[in-house]
């Protein structure tokens, strides 16, 4: 089956805090990047064939990550396995903690390092500003699938590969399912707010952990509610953007109202933990695969984390996200963080990182490991995902010509911080919690601050 991937829509700009610096590559890093002498990258990551291309290169390449758990691990064992293609390339790993934050700053230097996770903030026509040309969109497309490509294109220039991509459902316990006599996945929101009803009633497990002291773990509820929650691969760039009132309850069961509404609904029916602002996300994985906690809402990264929490791997599973369309259930997918190259380094430290990072991609299983898909056209599902198959993958169509940060600007005049803050989640779980307001009053308010926010960036219903 080929892997659709939904494209995982941005929000807050940098376009004030990355206004051009000193250490700015140029125009879009076509004509003016690459470091020393200034002089265009001359060189894309399709033309390298590992093994056979650059072995005898010298670089020492920087590579910054969110992944702070694998620096001393999992990356250690990568750059092992690399260097007995390339020996001269030595690589160092810088772990941040507050990746999200901190990244932003740190690329405006360009003096940062050679790698990075790019920042899901970055504007489409800042990335040549920052990043290295990695290929034509077209031609990368002949060994990467091609939707995963364009949250970092710009005028059919690649500037990030994505590490993997991430399925958008619920990892679950099977052994607590099975205990409270639930027989079949639910398929929409009433079924699995049921479902969390029989696991409440007949077992001691928690039926749905929110993580909501986390703080990031709420963005997880925003990945849901498009392409998945409509089955429409325009409903981002059009139904949401620049469609009226998309808070709105739709009276069928999809749609973003649905999706927030599960987790109001679950909430206020005591069917999370008792105190949301107690929740332990690091605690919770081991309570998952325990038994402790019948499911929570977060991308398929983490069901190998859960697996690996405690002896029962064989308890986790992976669910799509209760919501079907005419009957029909669909999964929203989407490029994790994406490899970026710095376009101030050297020619050789570019070139080196290309061939690092073709080989995280098309090498080193990290994808697989982490419980998330492949980006390489062919590869198959891993093990966990595989109950999966056959349910649609949606993508998102690409913005149009003009529109690519369209999204990003309404997100961030509205303030609503969609797959940035989860503040629409975080409200949801305050306001349940309390009683003071229903779903209907804050889907008017997003409705509100929405269409203001449209009406600012020129969208016109």
């Amino acid at each position: 089956m080929k892997k659709k991937i939904l494209k995982r829509v941005l929000a807050v700009s940098l376009a004030a805090a990355m206004a051009m610096p000193l250490s700015a590559c140029g125009n879009k890093g076509t004509e003016e990047a690459g470091g020393e002498g200034d002089q265009a990258m001359d060189v894309t990551i399709d033309q390298i064939k590992l093994g056979e291309d650059y072995t005898d290169i010298k670089a020492d390449l920087k590579f910054l990550t969110h992944k702070t758990d694998a620096v001393d691990t999992t990356f250690k064992g990568y750059i092992e396995e690399f260097q007995k293609l390339y020996p001269d390339i030595n690589i160092e790993y810088e772990g941040i903690t507050s990746y999200a934050d901190d990244i932003q700053t740190r690329i405006t230097t360009g003096d940062w390092g050679d790698i990075c996770m790019v920042p899901m903030t970055v504007d489409k026509d800042e990335l040549g500003n920052y990043f290295t040309k990695l290929g034509d969109k077209a031609t990368l497309a002949n060994t990467y699938e091609e939707n995963m490509l364009n949250n970092y294109a710009y005028e059919d220039n690649v500037y990030g590969i994505p590490s993997m991509a991430n399925v958008q459902g619920i990892v679950y316990n099977k052994a607590v399912f099975e205990s409270a006599g639930i027989t079949g996945l639910p398929k929409t929101p009433d079924e699995f707010l049921d479902a969390l009803q029989q696991i409440k009633d007949k077992t001691d497990a928690i039926p749905m952990y929110t993580n909501f002291a986390a703080g990031w773990t709420m963005t997880a509820w925003d990945a849901y509610i498009d392409g998945g929650a409509t089955g429409d691969p325009d409903f981002a760039n059009t139904g949401l953007a620049k469609g009226e009132n998309p808070f709105s309850d739709r009276g069928d069961g999809t749609g973003p109202f649905a999706v927030y509404n599960t987790l109001y609904e679950a909430v206020k029916r005591g069917l999370t933990e008792e105190d949301p602002t107690t929740t332990d996300w690091e605690g919770s994985k081991g309570m998952l695969n325990k038994g402790e906690i019948g499911c929570m809402a977060l991308g398929s990264w983490a069901v190998v984390q859960m697996q690996q929490a405690g002896e029962n791997a064989d308890d986790i599973g992976y669910m799509a996200f209760p919501i079907s369309v005419d009957g029909k259930q669909y999964v929203s997918a989407g490029p994790d963080y994406n490899y970026g190259i710095n376009c101030n380094s050297s020619r050789d430290n570019q070139i080196a990182a290309m061939c690092y990072i073709k080989w995280l991609v098309e090498k080193s299983g990290f994808a697989q490991g982490e419980g998330g898909l492949s980006i390489v056209t062919g590869d198959e599902y891993p093990e966990a995902l595989k109950a999966l198959d056959g349910i649609d993958l949606v993508v998102n169509s690409p913005a149009a010509a003009g529109e690519e940060n369209l999204f990003n600007d309404i997100n961030n005049s509205s303030e609503l911080g969609i797959n940035v803050s989860g503040a629409i989640p975080t409200q949801i779980v305050e306001e349940a919690t309390s009683g003071t307001k229903t779903m209907e009053d804050m889907s008017a308010e997003w409705n509100e601050k929405w269409t203001a926010a449209q009406e600012s960036n020129g969208v016109e219903h």
